[in-house]
């Protein structure tokens, strides 16, 4: 590569281009003013060009120098991803566990340290994410937390737990005064996701709040940070504010629930000679799908122990 530059040239000439001074780029680097100059020159020599027009005291970018500046910085933008990627890649005999961001955060990661505890020898690496083609590519996630119907092809699946829908809210919401019935819990301010409010309203027989009103976000985790800040009310999945329910940071409104479309499924790659989850994570996340419905007061699930591939 006889075309390319020192790293340390390019790294001074986009700061100074993106920054517009020389001495601002060398702070921003943690150079001297003069370091800086230097490699500009040398850099300049190199290509043969000028990059940069003198006015004065200051430096303008040429027009050579302000196309070369939008490649530059892309490319040292790359290799700076490339870096990441590389820091972050699993480590030889890490477990590597893909999981929804909602679940991860409410349901999978309070309970990690009883993993750690049995297992202490065994290291695992959460990689938060919806895409199931994680698992399928060459050094993806080694088991998934999934939501879904199934099957998927090239996957192996076992069917973990079905999910629940209930109004919750902030036990100061309305200064405490919260609602008594389905219909005052309708008059509240909505705070919408993806979740439909349709079968919690056929269940308590009243029509749908009108679709402009209240807060809609696209995400679970932002969804109930709202509720808990006390900006109205929510339909959510139990699995997600069970333990923010047990720690009284939300209260359930009624004692109606509506079942989940969708339940939650333990994947992994069906292909290279595996049929089976990584089975020290398999047996102890299904040891702790039970204690989950153990405290829900749900009959335990015989398809749970032990985890089996479903066929």
């Amino acid at each position: 590569m006889t075309d390319l530059p020192p790293l340390q040239a390019l790294r001074c000439f986009e700061a100074v281009a993106r920054l517009g001074s020389v001495t601002r780029a060398a702070e921003a680097l943690h150079v001297t003013h003069s370091a800086v100059s230097q490699q500009l020159r040398q850099l300049e020599a190199l290509l043969s060009l000028a990059l940069f027009e003198r006015a004065g005291r200051g430096l303008r970018l040429s027009e050579n120098g302000r196309l070369y500046a939008l490649q530059v910085r892309d490319a040292l933008g790359d290799i700076a991803q490339a870096t990441r990627l590389l820091r972050v890649r699993p480590r030889e005999g890490d477990l590597v566990v893909s999981v929804i961001p909602s679940f991860g955060l409410h349901w999978l990661l309070p309970r990690l340290p009883r993993f750690a505890e049995r297992h202490p020898q065994e290291r695992i690496r959460l990689q938060a994410g919806l895409d199931l083609q994680d698992l399928l590519r060459q050094g993806g996630a080694d088991v998934a937390i999934r939501m879904g119907h199934g099957p998927w092809a090239g996957l192996g699946q076992q069917h973990l737990f079905d999910d629940e829908l209930l109004m919750v809210a902030a036990p100061h919401f309305r200064g405490g005064r919260l609602p008594a019935t389905p219909a005052e819990v309708l008059a509240c301010p909505p705070v919408r996701s993806a979740e439909s409010w349709a079968p919690w309203c056929d269940a308590v027989g009243l029509p749908e709040p009108p679709p402009r009103t209240g807060l809609w976000i696209n995400d679970s985790n932002l969804t109930l940070e709202a509720v808990r800040l006390g900006q109205g009310v929510a339909l959510e999945r139990l699995s997600l504010v069970h333990g923010l329910l047990q720690r009284g940071e939300l209260v359930a409104l009624t004692d109606v629930r509506v079942p989940y479309a969708y339940p939650y499924w333990l994947v992994w790659p069906a292909t290279g000679g595996r049929r089976a989850p990584p089975q020290a994570f398999a047996d102890w996340l299904a040891a702790e799908v039970a204690l989950y419905r153990q405290e829900l007061g749900a009959p335990p699930s015989p398809a749970l122990s032990p985890l089996a591939p479903r066929p």
